[in-house]
């Protein structure tokens, strides 16, 4: 894939910049607690040193494979990696060792997979608690009725630390049409702290994408995930 001129690039995080602080200010927030998480899955490392190179520092791959390898090729760069992709079990090992954020944990088994896979590495990553609001039997989550036992297999964990709830809601290229969901999520946070769940582990919201991430930051997004208002259209997706 061919990557963004530099000066390209430069304009896109400048926009994308321009975009958060305004949901942030439109919504009574500070743009700073904002993270921008850089999706540079399916995109060449040249894309991921430009992006450094500029300022961004956190960037997120779908698949485990393929971000060990550019983890590798750019190894000497300040870069904190985030795994946003479904989290499969035979991949915990190599997620829990090298990862800094792992954005999609859906079940108790795979939490209990991580701690003991991050106790052995000596690693302590973030973890967040993929939700499931939409019911798509093509993507993955927890339930809201599963999420209680999750978070008391949290309580245990010593080198797992899980922060906060991630979502990826139906796509609809109308932003709005995502809104009941990010706002839902924000719902569901304030109910597990009222059901005694300690808030440094809910301190995260990961939410909104290239198209939504407005709407998600007005609805309390603490993480949004951006790739194509970034890097441009993928024309792969191997």
């Amino acid at each position: 894939m061919t990557s963004l001129s530099h000066d390209q690039l430069r304009t896109n995080v400048l926009a994308v910049n321009d975009r958060i602080a305004r949901a942030a200010v439109a919504s009574g927030r500070d743009p700073n607690v904002i993270k921008l998480i850089s999706v540079s899955k399916t995109f060449p490392v040249s894309s991921i040193e430009a992006a450094s190179a500029i300022g961004l520092s956190d960037f997120g791959e779908n698949r485990v494979q393929e971000a060990l390898e550019k983890m590798d090729q750019t190894s000497k760069l300040p870069i904190k990696w985030h795994l946003i992709g479904h989290l499969q079990s035979n991949k915990t090992r190599s997620a829990a060792s090298r990862f800094h954020w792992i954005h999609s944990v859906d079940s108790e088994k795979i939490l209990r997979r991580l701690e003991d896979a991050a106790a052995e590495a000596s690693t302590t990553p973030c973890a967040l608690i993929q939700v499931d609001l939409a019911s798509e039997a093509r993507k993955h989550g927890a339930c809201v009725d599963d999420l209680r036992k999750i978070f008391e297999v949290g309580h245990t964990c010593r080198a797992i630390k899980v922060r906060g709830l991630m979502l990826m809601p139906p796509f609809h290229p109308d932003p709005e049409m995502a809104r009941p969901y990010f706002r839902r999520l924000r719902e569901v946070r304030e109910e597990l702290a009222h059901d005694g769940v300690r808030m440094d582990m809910l301190r995260e919201l990961s939410m909104g994408m290239s198209h939504d991430f407005d709407v998600a930051i007005q609805e309390g997004a603490t993480m949004v995930r951006v790739g194509t208002a970034l890097f441009g259209h993928r024309t792969s997706t191997v």
